[in-house]
């Protein structure tokens, strides 16, 4: 069976961008008590994420972007950063340091061979967050930071990053648009948040989704777009940009995606993992707020990672 580990810290909790905020405290406790409620979270390596370095957040950010959300932290309260959606408060920074951080230590746990995939149960979320530029409730670009860290720090030369998240990751594009040892994978409903131009490059694969769509369009896409894409690419390790909010439920968005869609494709990116990565998967929490539906949705998630197919030595390097 593979050794599933689960990353997250408490500072993840601290950040408070306001009452009414949909990204709160809370839906980390719903991950949590869902993992919880299903015996599942028992079963799992618990690790703690440590804090991202500046040299490495720096591989995918600016300088002067790391310096700008060090600059912004308030000393109290909340302080929008940018734009109306992305707020700082007094604790945001260790928040968003914890979260970049534990896709390192995912990509170490599966690189180092001390687990066989992993999730990082974090916040805030990244996958909006550019180069320069926080956005989208994202400071900085936890599953680009992975991504950077496992080309340089474990000299890979191919990485997947899959990301069904409602939204599509304009920062993760962003950050490797010009890089073609990450494909990068991307499904959203179309035309929405953030709506920027998708660049045309062979390791960037969009596929829009329309308002409504459910199960059997988002998985017959999928199959369609990414499947083919990925077993070309032949990744030596799979990345997960695992966002929740394409749920029926949720209210942020139209998709009408259930648990089960979100147990398919997670099937599926284990399965190619395995073919091509020695089962080497890491997926970060990205987007999902609709309580009740974002602990049934990550736990499905865990589930298949706890039962995914063996790792095979062939493709490990």
């Amino acid at each position: 069976m593979p050794y599933t580990a689960y990353i997250s810290h408490p500072d993840c909790l601290l950040h408070d961008p306001g009452r009414h905020h949909p990204e709160r405290p809370g839906r980390l406790h719903a991950v949590r008590n869902a993992l919880l409620d299903e015996g599942l979270l028992e079963g799992l390596c618990l690790l703690d994420a440590p804090p991202a370095t500046d040299a490495q957040l720096q591989r995918v950010h600016t300088a002067a972007h790391v310096a700008h959300i060090r600059a912004s932290t308030p000393a109290s309260g909340h302080q929008a950063l940018l734009d109306p959606d992305t707020i700082m408060g007094e604790h945001t920074l260790q928040a968003a340091l914890r979260a970049a951080g534990a896709g390192i230590e995912g990509v170490r746990a599966v690189m180092e061979g001390d687990a066989d995939n992993a999730f990082c149960a974090v916040r805030p979320p990244g996958h909006h967050a550019e180069r320069a530029r926080a956005m989208g409730f994202c400071l900085f670009n936890n599953v680009a930071v992975a991504a950077a860290h496992a080309l340089e720090h474990y000299a890979l030369s191919r990485v997947a990053i899959a990301d069904f998240d409602v939204h599509h990751g304009n920062g993760t594009e962003d950050i490797f648009r010009d890089d073609p040892r990450v494909l990068y994978c991307s499904s959203f409903q179309h035309p929405y948040y953030p709506d920027t131009p998708h660049a045309e490059r062979d390791h960037l694969i969009h596929t829009p989704l329309a308002a409504r769509t459910a199960g059997a369009g988002f998985r017959a896409a999928l199959e369609r777009d990414w499947i083919p894409a990925m077993d070309r690419f032949m990744p030596e390790l799979v990345l997960v940009s695992a966002g929740f909010d394409a749920h029926r439920d949720d209210p942020l968005a139209s998709l009408n995606l259930d648990e089960d869609d979100f147990a398919w494709v997670t099937r599926a990116l284990a399965a190619v993992a395995s073919r091509h990565a020695g089962g080497r998967l890491v997926s970060m929490l990205e987007g999902g707020y609709d309580l009740p539906a974002l602990g049934l949705s990550a736990a499905a998630h865990v589930r298949v990672l706890c039962c995914a197919p063996e790792r095979q030595t062939s493709g490990r390097p």
